[in-house]
């Protein structure tokens, strides 16, 4: 990638994978990734990361911003936290296995 970030940003803008059905759906039927990602990460950012830390060869990144759900306990209404979503699609023959631990 031809812009310069910091190793240390990098390893901190993925959270974490996001594994559920459609996450896997998603990834059998796509080619694609979910990641939940930190709130100010960018696309570039977002497609060097998973670059660096899975050695795959990203095609383009897609980002969905979610609100947090209104959530009640008795009289107390709280908030869930916002989050930031990464659909990272891997150029063909590219792949991430997570149960192998393939990766950082």
């Amino acid at each position: 990638m031809s812009l310069n970030y910091s190793q240390e940003r990098l390893l901190q803008v993925l959270v974490s994978p996001q594994i559920s059905e459609k996450a896997t759906y998603i990834a059998d039927k796509n080619e694609q990734v979910v990641f939940v990602v930190l709130p100010d990460a960018t696309k570039p950012e977002i497609k060097a990361a998973v670059e660096l830390l899975f050695k795959v060869e990203v095609k383009s990144v897609q980002v969905s911003n979610l609100k947090g759900k209104v959530k009640r306990v008795g009289k107390n209404i709280g908030r869930r936290n916002d989050q930031r979503k990464a659909f990272v699609c891997l150029k063909p023959g590219q792949e991430i296995n997570f149960t192998e631990g393939g990766g950082a």
